[in-house]
């Protein structure tokens, strides 16, 4: 049965969003405003009874000197990304997408294939059986994601290449998740390596106090980020893109965005913001001093992350992306290292997809990205 699209307002779809367990915080409609630099517009499927059974916000990005766009969904669309019949969600997406200027879609289905759990990826670094996470037996394979993948392809779209380390597409493919779900927080601690145990009651014993911080706390956390993106080489966003973030996403739902800081004896050590939808939390960016690092602030903060996530009654904890690799000679695999302490489970998505309206600007694009 075919399905209808159109224009909605951003009150029908974060109603819709809310009507569901969870979406990705980037398919929110506030996220229009967090990514001000963009054009934003909000969709939805509806049933021929009139039903809205979807929704989807897409960001534009146009193009230097020509009136042709971007349109990117990330995270998204929220829809039956099982449906045999993908076609009908989104035929009429690319249809509108086209009418309105783009060159070319990027989305990225949030589709999970596989999960490994920290004890299987433990046991493969330890027995050096591989270099990536991909090339180990997963606890759990979803054969619905690999039909859609399948039937993806088939309509057109091209998958993106990820670089063989898991960051080649805008947001992460392989992502780290505690689930909270029918567990006791006590099931929960008891799930963490020793050393994990270890630190937290070591910041305990210190004298750690993770407190929640609001808007006026953001420039504290920025001065720690900033010394982050010092010592791990990376170009720090400005305090006005958190600010932007905090106002957008509060004034849609006043638990969007939380902010937790780590102090020792009156001074800031960590810093990390956190984000809800529905039951699903995220740990969205972190930072931390470079000295006192003895008194473990960042596994405090963590802890109190996930003890307050439960509280809110999430069924996961999402601590985002990692690389896939298993090879302690990286420089990435500290990541993967740092976040399996906790027990939970790696898993991959489905990853991002393109289709070329444009084929020629598309592979202007591709030229352009690849030379960045």
């Amino acid at each position: 049965m075919s399905l209808r699209l159109r224009t909605i307002t951003r009150e029908e779809h974060l109603a819709f969003v809310r009507s569901r367990p969870s979406a990705s915080h980037m398919q929110v409609p506030a996220w229009a405003d967090v990514k001000a630099e963009w054009r934003a517009e909000s969709l939805g499927w509806f049933e021929p009874s009139g039903e809205l059974v979807g929704v989807g916000l897409v960001l534009y990005r146009q193009l230097p000197k020509v009136k042709r766009y971007l349109a990117y969904l990330p995270e998204g669309p929220v829809i039956d990304w099982f449906d045999q019949d993908l076609d009908r969600w989104l035929k009429p997406m690319l249809a509108h997408l086209k009418a309105q200027g783009a060159f070319t879609v990027k989305m990225g289905p949030p589709v999970v294939v596989r999960r490994w759990e920290a004890g299987t990826i433990k046991d493969a670094i330890a027995g050096k059986q591989a270099k990536r996470l991909r090339d180990v037996e997963p606890d759990f394979c979803e054969a619905r994601a690999l039909e859609t993948a399948e039937r993806l392809r088939r309509s057109g779209w091209l998958q993106g290449e990820d670089g063989g380390a898991g960051f080649g597409d805008v947001q992460p493919r392989y992502v780290f998740q505690v689930p909270l779900g029918d567990r006791s927080l006590d099931d929960v601690q008891r799930g963490f390596n020793q050393l994990w145990r270890r630190n937290i009651k070591k910041a305990e014993k210190s004298g750690v106090e993770v407190v929640q911080g609001g808007y006026e706390d953001l420039a504290v956390f920025h001065k720690l980020y900033v010394v982050t993106a010092e010592r791990d080489r990376f170009t720090p966003r400005p305090l006005s893109y958190f600010q932007r973030m905090w106002t957008a996403l509060t004034a849609e739902d006043p638990n969007r965005m939380r902010l937790y800081i780590a102090y020792h004896d009156g001074e800031p050590l960590a810093a990390t913001t956190m984000l809800v939808v529905g039951e699903h939390v995220w740990y969205s960016y972190g930072a931390s001093a470079n000295h006192k690092r003895e008194v473990k602030p960042s596994n405090a903060v963590q802890w109190r992350m996930i003890r307050d996530s439960y509280a809110l009654g999430a069924s996961v904890y999402d601590l985002r992306g990692i690389s896939d690799t298993l090879d302690e000679d990286d420089h990435l695999f500290g990541l993967i290292q740092f976040k399996v302490g906790t027990g939970g489970q790696a898993a991959e998505y489905l990853g991002e997809w393109d289709f070329p309206l444009n084929k020629l600007l598309h592979k202007a694009l591709d030229l352009y990205m690849s030379r960045r």
